[in-house]
């Protein structure tokens, strides 16, 4: 039958099927997500009309300056984006196509992957609040801290609860704030011996920083380079491995004395 056709017909009807899965390609639901910039926070103060942080059994300070915890957003896990929908995400610097399984890591429905974002912000609340009673060689049993920050899940604002926590308890340990009066942002998980991890989605965490006028920004050492990517301008970045690297760099940015790591 191909032998009757012209060039061009035989051309063509070959083609067709090749354009069929093109169509269906740009067209069927791929297994990604788009995460962009989202809302932050400043741990020090209220987040919708309620005190992120609140402590019975111990003096607290009055703070000037921020801590500001950041978040990403990202579409939903039961979203369903095509190639076309990707196709000029791919390009932004305010964007990022990631994996689903990179973005929503654990269960299959929405409601599971709330409890388990839940769960994993309330035992970031719990080393947060360890850590910081640790550092500061205070005893849980006389200080109890409250941590509430609405609408966010998962353990990335660890170490700026750590840090708040301390903060308002003890500033820099000299009559003075640990934020030195700046906006510092940052994002890092911790366990209750202080050690800060990484956390991923760094690069579009800045952005959210300098957009809510974060001029410092703490990172985990490990995202050095992620976050070096598209840094807005005006931001300056610290890396950290550990509470005590934290809090010694912002003393030190304070101050005026001693180092300050960069990326």
């Amino acid at each position: 039958m191909l032998s009757r056709l012209t060039r061009p017909q035989a051309l063509t009807l070959c083609a067709l099927p090749v354009v069929a899965l093109l169509a269906t390609a740009v067209f069927a639901p791929l297994p990604f997500s788009v995460a962009q910039p989202g809302m932050t926070a400043n741990v020090l103060g209220a987040n919708r009309g309620a005190q992120v942080i609140t402590v019975k059994g111990a003096d607290t300070r009055r703070t000037s300056g921020q801590l500001r915890m950041v978040t990403i957003e990202a579409t939903g896990p039961d979203a369903r984006l095509t190639l076309s929908d990707l196709a000029g995400d791919w390009f932004r610097t305010d964007r990022a196509v990631m994996p689903r399984d990179a973005v929503y890591p654990s269960g299959n429905t929405l409601k599971e992957i709330e409890q388990h974002n839940t769960a994993q912000m309330r035992q970031s609340q719990d080393a947060a609040t360890s850590a910081a009673l640790k550092y500061l060689d205070l005893s849980p049993d006389k200080v109890k801290v409250t941590l509430k920050l609405a609408d966010v899940g998962g353990p990335s604002a660890g170490l700026l609860f750590t840090l708040g926590i301390i903060d308002k308890l003890h500033g820099d340990g000299h009559g003075g704030d640990l934020t030195g009066g700046r906006t510092v942002a940052g994002t890092g998980t911790i366990d209750e011996a202080g050690n800060v991890g990484a956390v991923g989605g760094v690069g579009l965490k800045t952005q959210a920083a300098r957009r809510d006028g974060a001029t410092v920004f703490l990172v985990p050492r490990a995202e050095c380079a992620d976050a070096r990517g598209d840094l807005p301008k005006g931001l300056r970045l610290v890396p950290v491995t550990t509470l005590k690297s934290a809090v010694d760099s912002l003393r030190a940015l304070e101050t005026g004395k001693g180092s300050v790591p960069s990326c």
